[in-house]
């Protein structure tokens, strides 16, 4: 990883667009501060698509998605697209359904080998994935989270580990599709012809695959306490945390867009 202030104005200058993870990435615990909001706003002043790919509920996402200055928020690992009161779904509601049921049984597998486990708060807002919290409100050892990945994958779901919770869904959706998806429904382009026009903000093992696909690819610092286990590593990393670290990228990019 090289240093944010090594990003070369070449490529700062062609960029057209911002994806961003939220939690730990906009947030911390929780929370979206004035300052990392005003940088929100300060990316759409300037004319920059800003778009957040989470692993969080399309319940938790609704407010946000008409509250802050973003043009959508892609919920559930690329499953939901909301563009303010619009929800968009990757799956019809008939495919849904079936998951609900199946997904059900999965959280009954999850209790009964690890009573302790809790979901997610915001579990109960999610249409088309599960939540297991790892580190929210609730703590597993990295063994428990490594056994809660195993039942997920047993049960033919896809899983991935965020800062605070582990998610499994039925499906091939991630949030490397989701981000096509979004940059086709709502900007009616294709996102892989113009990767490097965009920037990719985040701070955890799920957003790997982000990483890996965009050459213009951030980890705020809170980054390195997971860069022992991933295989694909942000192209740059800022000096601070959360969002302080996205402010420094905000800065960064602008610096040349004014």
């Amino acid at each position: 990883m090289f240093d944010l202030s090594q990003w070369p104005l070449e490529d700062r200058r062609q960029i057209r667009g911002v994806f961003t993870d939220i939690d730990d990435t906009l947030t911390e615990n929780g929370v979206i501060s004035t300052q990392t909001l005003h940088a929100l706003h300060r990316l759409k002043m300037a004319g920059l698509s800003v778009i957040a790919i989470t692993g969080r509920s399309v319940g938790w996402s609704k407010p946000f998605s008409t509250e802050w200055p973003v043009d959508a928020i892609v919920a559930e690992n690329g499953a939901v697209a909301l563009i303010q009161t619009n929800t968009l779904y990757a799956q019809d509601e008939q495919t849904r359904a079936y998951n609900r049921t199946r997904m059900a049984q999965v959280i009954q597998a999850i209790a009964q080998a690890l009573p302790h486990a809790h979901v997610s708060q915001d579990n109960a807002g999610r249409e088309t994935d599960i939540a297991i919290d790892h580190s929210e409100y609730h703590q597993l050892s990295e063994a428990d989270i490594a056994r809660v990945v195993h039942i997920m994958q047993r049960h033919a779901m896809t899983a991935t580990v965020s800062s605070i919770h582990i998610n499994g869904w039925y499906g091939t959706h991630h949030k490397l599709e989701g981000a096509r998806w979004i940059v086709h429904e709502l900007l009616g382009r294709q996102l892989d012809a113009e990767c490097d026009q965009w920037v990719y903000v985040g701070d955890s093992t799920n957003d790997e695959r982000m990483f890996a696909h965009f050459s213009n690819s951030i980890g705020v610092a809170n980054i390195r306490q997971y860069t022992h286990v991933l295989q694909h590593l942000p192209r740059y990393v800022t000096p601070s945390e959360r969002g302080w670290g996205f402010i420094e990228v905000v800065n960064t990019l602008l610096s040349c867009h004014s």
